[in-house]
C-alpha cells in the first residue's frame, strides 16, 4: 500500500507472518477459534494484538516499526504490561502466558511458565495448535528439562553405565546447560571417543525425562545418515532392555516427506534445506559435504515460513560434524527452528566456537583421548623419492605415451622439445610409473620396521590424488606385492558403475562401496584399500593401522579428519579377526607420509563465494543449488561452450540422453539468456508490477535474475554435472617411462624420534612412581635376590595397573619405541606380558640393551646348562634335558615355575611329579629353585 508509515508496514508484514502461521487476522473478536485481534482493549489501552484460541486469551504481540529492532528488548516491560492486563470483555484473572515482540523482521518470544522466562529470537510465530498443545502441559519444555535426573547419582564408574569417563562428563554438562537454557552448546570430543554415542544417551534421556516432542539429527552427507541410523538401531539404554528404537520411533529423511509421529529424525542439511524450500532435492548434493562445495549462491535465496514443517516442529537439534555444516546458506535451517542446537565435533575452529557461543559442555581432545586410551596415536614415516620432490624433464625426440584419463585409451607420439615437470605436476598432467612403484616398493621394504613381527600387511589405507591416480596406485600395488585383486582396492561413496562394452552387455560388474568397506573392515582382505574421497567420518575401520598419504592436503581441519581415520582403537581379539599375526591390541597408527604432507603449510579451511581456477564441476554443483551471480553462470557458461567445441558425435549424444533432450548448445545458450541484463530488468519490472521502463531495484533484479537462472539450471543434476566432468577429463596424461626414481629418504620422522623419547620417559617415570607400591617393581628394582620370586600374578598385576593408569603406555608401544632409538633389529615380544618384563628389566638396567624376555630366558639357561656340564659332576641325559626344556619355555610365558604347574600341561602328559622325581630324585626341589634363579638373573 502507497505512502504508509514505518508502523503500518510492520503490521502488514506481521499479518502475513500469523496467517501463514494459521492465525486468522481480525480487527474485532469474531470466533475466538486462533484468532490474532489488532488493538485489542484492555485496561491499560490497546494492545497491538492479542491471540485467542477456543476463546481463550493465550498471548500478546507488541508491534513496532523496523528500525526499533536494536532496541526491542526494550519492549519487552511493555508486553508484560498488556499481558497482565484486564483485558475487554474476556475474564483473564492471570496473565496471559505467551508474549511476542516483532517488527515483521525480527521476532523475539517469551514463555512466561519457564522457570526463568527469557527472551529469545523466533523465525516467526508458532502456530495456534502449538501454542493449545503447550498448554496442555502442566509444565513448559524449559519446565521439563528440570525434571532430568542426574546422570550419576550415585557416584558410579562411568563403565558402569556403559559410558566412557568424557562421555559421562558431555552428557551431564550439557544437561546442565539445557536446565540453563542456555541456547546452543558444544561438544568437541576426539575421532573415535564415541560422540554419536554420547548424543543417542542425551537424545534418550531427553525424550524420557523432559518428553521432547521431536529432535532432529543433522548431518551433511548421506553416509553420516546412515551410520547414525545403525547406531540408533542397536543403541540399548542402560536403565531399559529395549533398543531404542523399539521406545521411539527413528526415521531418517529420504524424500520431501518429514513425519509428525517419529520422535527422532536423521536428515542431511541439504535435503532439509529443500524441504523448508519446497523443492526437489537432487540426490548427488548429499553425497559429500556441503563445506567442499566451492561455489555458493553470494546471497542464498532465503527458508520462508513452511507450514507442513513449522519453526516449532523440533526442539533440539544435534548437528553432527558441525564445524563444516554451520555457515552461509546452510545455517538458515537451524535459524529457522525454534530449537535448542547441540553441536558435534572433533575439530572446532574459531568460527565453530563463536557460533556456539562459546558454550563448550565437552572439551575432549585428541592428545587426552590418546592419554586416556580412547584413541591410539601415531608415528611417522617419511618416504621421499627424487622425482617425487623434484620432477623430472622430458627430453624432446624420446617417444611418450600419452593416455586418456578416464577410458585409459593409450597412443605414442615423439616429444617436440624438451619438457620440465614439477612434483606437482605428478599424477595429473604427467604420470611416472616408476615414482608411484619406487613410493610403493619402499613402503613395502620397510614394513618389517613399521610393524615388526607381523606375517601380513596391516590394513592399510592409500590416499590418492584422483580416480586415475588411484587406479595407477591399485595396480602397482597388487603387482609389488605379488597379489591378487582382493588384496587391494578403491573404496569410494559411489556406486561404481557396471563397466558395458558397445552393446551394452555388463563386463564388470560394478561393486556397492558398502560392500568394499565391509570387506575391509570385517574380513582378511583386501589388505590395502586406496581412496579419493573417502576421508571424512562415518568411514570407520577399527583395524586400520596404517595411512599412507601420496596427496598433500592443505586444510588442516581437512587433515585432521583423515589423520583420524587410524585413531579407532580396537582389541586383540577382534584386531586378530582381520590380521591374526596381531599380538597386541591396536596401540597406534603409522602415517607413511610420501608427500610431504606432515610438513606442508595448513590453513583454516574458510568457505569460499569464488576462487581463480574453480572446476568446472563446482560451478555446476553451485548453480544448481542456487548461485545465479552474473560470475558465476557465466564463468559456466563459458567453460561449457569452450566444452561444447571439443565434443565429438558420441559425447553429443552423451549429453543428449543424460539431459533428456537438450544439448549442450542450449544448456549453454539458456545460461547466457538467464544473465542478460535486458532479460533481467524485463522481468524484474514484472516482479515489481511496475511498466516497463522505470526502475525495479537491485533487489527485484537480483529476485529476476534468480528466476531466470534457475529456470535455465532445471535442467543440471548430479549425473549429467558428473558426465560433463567425465568427458572434460577424457583429455590425456603423458606417461614418462623413460626417468626413473629412486628413494632419497626411508626413515622415521623426527616428531617419531621426539615421540619415542617421550614414551620411554613417561614410562621410566611411571615405574619409578611406582616401585614402592608394587611388588614386582619392588623386587626388580631393589631386591635382585628375590627375583626368583616372581609370578605370573606379580606381572598381571604390573599390567593392570599400568593399562588403568597410562593406557597410553602399552607395553608394546613402548617397546617399538625403545626398538626406534636402540636401532633394535632382533626378534618380537611373544606378547604383552613378556614385553612388560624385558622393559621394566631395561628401565632398571638388569639388562644394558633391548632384549625379549624370552631371549634372556634363553640365553641364561644355555649358560647355565654350559657351566653345569664344564664340571665334573654327572650332566643331564637326553630325557632330563627334554624336562628342563619344558620348565623353561613354562618360565618364559609364566615367569616362574613351582611343583603344582607339574600336574598341569605339558607336565601331565609326561609323567607330571612323579617322572620328574623319578628323573631326578631328591634334588628335584632344590632343581627348581635353582631354574627360577638363574633363568630370571
Amino acid at each position: 500500500m502507497v505512502n504508509q508509515n514505518p508502523e503500518q508496514i510492520a503490521r502488514d508484514k506481521i499479518d502475513d507472518m500469523l496467517e501463514a502461521a494459521g492465525w486468522t487476522v481480525s480487527k474485532n473478536l469474531n470466533t475466538g477459534h486462533n484468532e490474532a485481534v489488532r488493538e485489542y482493549q484492555t485496561d491499560v489501552g490497546p494492545a497491538d494484538y492479542v491471540l485467542f484460541i477456543n476463546r481463550q486469551a493465550v498471548g500478546v504481540i507488541e508491534a513496532k516499526r523496523e528500525e526499533v529492532a536494536q532496541n526491542i528488548t526494550d519492549v519487552e516491560q511493555q508486553t508484560e504490561g498488556y499481558a497482565k492486563a484486564k483485558l475487554k470483555w474476556v475474564n483473564n484473572s492471570q496473565p496471559l502466558p505467551f508474549l511476542y515482540e516483532s517488527t515483521g523482521v525480527i521476532t523475539r518470544f517469551t514463555d512466561t511458565r519457564d522457570p526463568k522466562p527469557r527472551s529469545r529470537e523466533v523465525f516467526s510465530f508458532h502456530r495456534p495448535e502449538t501454542l493449545q498443545e503447550w498448554l496442555e502441559h502442566p509444565q513448559s519444555l524449559r519446565g521439563r528439562l528440570q525434571n532430568i535426573p542426574p546422570l550419576n547419582p550415585d557416584k558410579k564408574r562411568a563403565s558402569e553405565l556403559g559410558l566412557r569417563n568424557c562421555q559421562e562428563t558431555a552428557i551431564t554438562n550439557l544437561e546442565q546447560s539445557l536446565k540453563e537454557d542456555r541456547p546452543r552448546a558444544l561438544i568437541q570430543m576426539a575421532t573415535g571417543a564415541g560422540k554419536t554415542y554420547t548424543a543417542i544417551t542425551a537424545m534418550y534421556r531427553i525424550l524420557k525425562y523432559a518428553k521432547g516432542k521431536r529432535i532432529l539429527f543433522l548431518v551433511d552427507t548421506k553416509n553420516l545418515g546412515e551410520q547414525a541410523e545403525q547406531e540408533m538401531l542397536t543403541y540399548v539404554p542402560n536403565d531399559d532392555s529395549r533398543k531404542f528404537t523399539e521406545l521411539y520411533t527413528v526415521q531418517r529423511l529420504k524424500s520431501s516427506f518429514v513425519p509428525k509421529d517419529a520422535q527422532v529424525c536423521i536428515s542431511t542439511i541439504q535435503r532439509m534445506y529443500s524441504i523448508l524450500k519446497e523443492e526437489e532435492l537432487d540426490e548427488a548434493l548429499e553425497e559429500t559435504n556441503p563445506n567442499e562445495q566451492v561455489t555458493k549462491p553470494k546471497e542464498p535465496m532465503p527458508v520462508a515460513y513452511n507450514p507442513k514443517v513449522p519453526l516449532e516442529f523440533f526442539d533440539f537439534i544435534f548437528i553432527d560434524e558441525c564445524h563444516r555444516s554451520i555457515y552461509n546458506l546452510w545455517q538458515q535451517v537451524l535459524d529457522y527452528f525454534d530449537a535448542y542446537l547441540i553441536g558435534l565435533t572433533a575439530t572446532p575452529d574459531n568460527r565453530t566456537y563463536g557460533f556456539f557461543k562459546q558454550n563448550v559442555v565437552s572439551d575432549y581432545s585428541h592428545e587426552r583421548a590418546v592419554a586416556d586410551g580412547v584413541n591410539v596415536g601415531n608415528e611417522v614415516f617419511t618416504i621421499q623419492t627424487r622425482i617425487g620432490q623434484q620432477g623430472e624433464v622430458l627430453k624432446a625426440k624420446q617417444q611418450i605415451e600419452r593416455r586418456e584419463k578416464l577410458t585409459r585409451k593409450k597412443r605414442w607420439e615423439q616429444q617436440d622439445e624438451d619438457e620440465a615437470y614439477s612434483a606437482k605436476q605428478l599424477d595429473r598432467d604427467i604420470v611416472n610409473p616408476s615414482q608411484i612403484r619406487t613410493v610403493i616398493k619402499s613402503f613395502k621394504n620397510s614394513l618389517p620396521d613399521i610393524f615388526p613381527g607381523r606375517k601380513e600387511v596391516p590394513k592399510t589405507l592409500i590416499f590418492a590424488k584422483s580416480d586415475s591416480h588411484a587406479d595407477d596406485i591399485i595396480q602397482c600395488v597388487r603387482e609389488e606385492f605379488g597379489e591378487g585383486n582382493a588384496f587391494c582396492k578403491k573404496v569410494t561413496y559411489k556406486v561404481a558403475k557396471d563397466k558395458k562394452d558397445e552393446d551394452g552387455n555388463i563386463i564388470e560388474k560394478g561393486e556397492d562401496p558398502k560392500s568394499v568397506l565391509a570387506q575391509f573392515r570385517n574380513t582378511y582382505h583386501p589388505r590395502i584399500a586406496v581412496t579419493v574421497d573417502m576421508i571424512a567420518t562415518g568411514t570407520d575401520v577399527k583395524s586400520l593401522e596404517c595411512l599412507v598419504f601420496m596427496r598433500d592436503v592443505k586444510s588442516r581441519n581437512y587433515f585432521e579428519q583423515m589423520k583420524g581415520r587410524g585413531t579407532r582403537t580396537q582389541s586383540l581379539d577382534e584386531l586378530r579377526k582381520v590380521t591374526p599375526s596381531a599380538v597386541s591390541a591396536k596401540t597406534h597408527y603409522v602415517i607413511v607420509d610420501a608427500i610431504g604432507v606432515c610438513s606442508s603449510l595448513k590453513t583454516n579451511s574458510q568457505p569460499l563465494i569464488t576462487k581463480p581456477s574453480i572446476p568446472l564441476k563446482d560451478l555446476a554443483m553451485g548453480v544448481m543449488m542456487g548461485a545465479s551471480d552474473t560470475d558465476t553462470v557465466s564463468s559456466l557458461a563459458g567453460r561449457l561452450a569452450r566444452l561444447d567445441k571439443q565434443l565429438d558425435v558420441d559425447d553429443k549424444k552423451r549429453i543428449e540422453k543424460q539431459s533428456g533432450g537438450m544439448g549442450l548448445t542450449q544448456i549453454v545458450g539458456d545460461l547466457f539468456s538467464a544473465i542478460d541484463a535486458d532479460k533481467v530488468e524485463d522481468l524484474a519490472c514484472q516482479l515489481a508490477g511496475q511498466p516497463q521502463g522505470t526502475n525495479p531495484g537491485d533487489q527485484k533484479r537480483d529476485e529476476a535474475q534468480a528466476q531466470l537462472v534457475k529456470q535455465a539450471a532445471n535442467v543440471l543434476n548430479g549425473d549429467l554435472i558428473d558426465l560433463l566432468d567425465n568427458i572434460r577429463r577424457e583429455k590425456e596424461q603423458k606417461i614418462d617411462h623413460d626417468n626413473l626414481d629412486e628413494v632419497t629418504k626411508q626413515e622415521w620422522h623426527k616428531d617419531s624420534i621426539d615421540n619415542a623419547q617421550q614414551l620411554t620417559k613417561d614410562f621410566k617415570q611411571y615405574l619409578q612412581d611406582n616401585k614402592d607400591e608394587i611388588t614386582a617393581l619392588e623386587i626388580f628394582f631393589d631386591q635382585p635376590q628375590r627375583r626368583r620370586d616372581i609370578t605370573y600374578e606379580l606381572i598381571r598385576e604390573v599390567m593392570d595397573k599400568l593399562k588403568n593408569d597410562k593406557p597410553n603406555l602399552a607395553p608394546l608401544r613402548i617397546w617399538q619405541a625403545y626398538s626406534q632409538l636402540e636401532n633394535y633389529q632382533g626378534q618380537q615380544p611373544i606378547n604383552e606380558l613378556t614385553a612388560l618384563v624385558a622393559l621394566i628389566r631395561r628401565v632398571a638396567n638388569i639388562d644394558i640393551s633391548l632384549s625379549t624376555y624370552d631371549a634372556t630366558v634363553r640365553k641364561n639357561f644355555q649358560n647355565w646348562i654350559m657351566r653345569t656340564h664344564a664340571g665334573g659332576g654327572q650332566k643331564f641325559n637326553e630325557e632330563q634335558m627334554q624336562w628342563l626344556h619344558m620348565i623353561r619355555e613354562h618360565i618364559i610365558s609364566s615367569f616362574h615355575f613351582e611343583r603344582d604347574d607339574l600336574e598341569m600341561a605339558p607336565f601331565d602328559a609326561q609323567g607330571g611329579l612323579g617322572k620328574m622325581h623319578q628323573l631326578f630324585g631328591a634334588e628335584m626341589d632344590q632343581l627348581i629353585e635353582i631354574l627360577n634363579e638363574e633363568l630370571v638373573a
